[in-house]
């Protein structure tokens, strides 16, 4: 089978002719360019609304093109490029979607429920960097026990390395990849093997180099919403229908052209839109009226504001699930008691606010946040199943906003680490790793670019200044040693050393291997319908979690997240799990855990 998402802007192929469209309400005249040395430039028909037009005959797939907006400036390339294989200052090209053949098109998806998922990025997943060696690593992933990939954003960035969260062309995947082709056989190479794949797309701003939108389209912003990236995407103002159709028909992109099984919206809170329907919730109908009809398609959210409206359920919710931040926080102080920055709001009772995740959702429903100047945050969440929730003990963002990229294994209490692995697995809320994370891998994951002249030096600057307030580089010495962003050699540091998962780190392996395949038999049959839980305390570090699992069945959870003894003994039923010594009806030594489990 093949797939395409028509949309009404672009490079739309055809055999008997190719539609190009673009949206410049700021130009009196728009013209085409075909071709690279020596381009053929074509006048393109004004239409209502600031659109211009043109069908061109005889245009193959690989064809260069880009629009030339001013009559004394280089051409800019298209927004809605399917694909810049020379960068983002470049011509797009032609492509034909329909050039791939789809080999898993029976596929519908999966539950969420049965979600366990693996954040990468596709540049340091492998030495290679491309998606043909990503795909290579699936059965690994498979057979440890992930069902879920959740793929750092794609679209085109400057240069040949980013995170991800700097694009400037949101359909077309970067070229340091490979071609979209070699997307799709990933995306394809995955559902062979039952994995769900998740995109992760930006819809809050737009790159710092490569945006040619101001120039022609100046009502794709709106100068009421200032943001750290200068005015906020257009969604509310004069003239956003177009603009919100824009990211709409990208959210449909990625799950009908790719076949993406879902998508993960960054930093939703940073979204200045005070329109009657959020864009946000524009995007799932659309998403549900679409992809949504015929197969599983899950929308998930960053939101910093912990809004568990945009959760609720009742018919189909908003978003599946969100990031889950207070349960990290919550994990990351009692791993390695560091309790700077927003760890802040977690360091008197963190054992507590854990258990509360466990049960709840959320840690913050309301209350008062030292780190946001005493304001109240988050809302009620206890209502929400508990698969409305993703945690993590590590991210992409909890790594690489470190300054030297640490990750867990190398900062946490190592008889605590242990538990808390076996916690997040084994609780009914979606589990999330970051890659490498188990097999135990000690990479480092830093923050990486590839600007030149001015914005690199800004960068890199501005990235040493934020970690000023720390003690550990208050020193003008030690913030020189912290990595530059833009030097390759950040970035080679932060690929995976996939030997290490056959050496050092198999006993990291074996015991998320186990794990996982536990979860998969014994926890998520029994996760549909919704899970929902209530938790007491023992002291400071004693937690008692006890969940109601969607078949009826009884899951209960005694943990000691502590270096002294808690008066807690096993809970009722079946032993699935115990973590560290534990001893029947006796209190819970340090750092040990028991998983019960009563039939329905």
């Amino acid at each position: 089978m093949k797939h395409r998402h028509d949309m009404p802007f672009g490079a739309q192929y055809g055999a008997e002719g190719t539609r190009f469209r673009l949206w410049a309400p700021g130009c009196r005249s728009v013209k085409l360019e075909l071709g690279r040395e020596g381009a053929r430039a074509l006048s393109m028909k004004r239409q209502e609304g600031g659109w211009y037009e043109a069908i061109v005959e005889g245009v193959r797939p690989g064809e260069a093109y880009a629009f030339r907006v001013h009559r004394d400036r280089k051409a800019v390339p298209d927004p809605a490029s399917r694909f810049n294989p020379r960068d983002v200052h470049e011509p797009g090209v032609v492509v034909d979607p329909h050039a791939y053949e789809w080999h898993e098109d029976g596929w519908r998806g999966r539950a969420w429920h049965e979600a366990v998922i693996c954040e990468m990025h596709v540049g340091t997943f492998t030495p290679e960097g491309t998606y043909a060696a990503a795909a290579k690593r699936l059965d690994h992933l498979a057979d440890t026990g992930i069902t879920a990939l959740e793929i750092m954003p794609l679209a085109d960035f400057r240069g040949r390395r980013n995170w991800g969260y700097d694009g400037v062309l949101p359909f077309a995947p970067d070229a340091a990849y490979g071609t979209p082709d070699d997307l799709k056989a990933f995306v394809d190479a995955a559902h062979a093997r039952r994995l769900m794949v998740l995109l992760d797309v930006v819809y809050n701003h737009f790159g710092p180099e490569g945006n040619y939108l101001p120039g022609y389209a100046p009502q794709f912003f709106n100068p009421a919403h200032p943001t750290p990236w200068g005015d906020a995407i257009n969604f509310d103002g004069p003239r956003s229908r177009t603009v919100r159709d824009f990211f709409i028909h990208n959210a449909l992109y990625w799950l009908e052209e790719y076949r993406f099984d879902g998508l993960r919206l960054d930093a939703v809170h940073a979204i200045a839109d005070d329109s009657p329907e959020h864009i946000v919730g524009e995007i799932a109908r659309a998403v549900d009226a679409g992809p949504g009809r015929d197969r599983a398609v899950h929308i998930v959210l960053e939101n910093e504001r912990n809004e568990a409206r945009l959760l609720e359920r009742g018919g189909r919710p908003l978003a599946r699930a969100q990031w889950n931040d207070d349960a990290h926080h919550a994990y990351h102080v009692i791993a390695t008691q560091e309790t700077d920055g927003y760890y802040r709001d977690y360091a008197e009772q963190p054992a507590a606010q854990l258990a509360r995740t466990l049960a709840e959702g959320f840690a913050y429903q309301g209350e008062h946040s030292p780190i946001r100047g005493g304001k109240r945050h988050g809302e009620r969440s206890a209502h929400l199943p508990l698969e409305a929730f993703v945690c993590c003990l590590q991210n992409h963002d909890q790594i690489g906003n470190r300054a030297l990229g640490e990750r867990l294994v190398d900062l946490a209490d190592p008889d605590a680490l242990p538990l808390a692995v076996a916690t997040l697995l084994l609780a009914p809320s979606i589990p999330l790793l970051f890659m490498g994370e188990e097999f135990g891998a000690r990479t480092p994951f830093l923050y990486f670019c590839d600007y030149e002249g001015e914005l690199a030096r800004a960068v890199r600057e501005g990235r040493r200044r934020e970690f000023q307030a720390f003690a550990r580089f208050r020193d003008a010495k030690a913030r020189r040693a912290i990595p530059d962003p833009n030097a390759e050699s950040t970035f080679r540091r932060s690929v995976l050393d996939w030997d290490y998962a056959a050496g050092e780190g198999r006993a990291w392996l074996d015991r998320y291997r186990s794990l996982l395949h536990l979860r998969a038999r014994e926890i998520v049959p029994r996760l549909a319908g919704g899970a929902y839980g209530t938790y007491s305390l023992a002291g400071e570090r004693g937690v008692s979690v006890d969940w109601k699992l969607g078949d009826g069945s009884r899951m209960h959870l005694r943990a000691n997240f502590g270096p002294e003894k808690a008066a807690l003994s096993q809970g009722p039923g079946r032993l699935l799990h115990a973590e560290g010594p534990f001893s029947l009806g006796k209190p819970l030594a340090p750092w040990t855990g028991a998983w019960t489990l009563e039939a329905a």
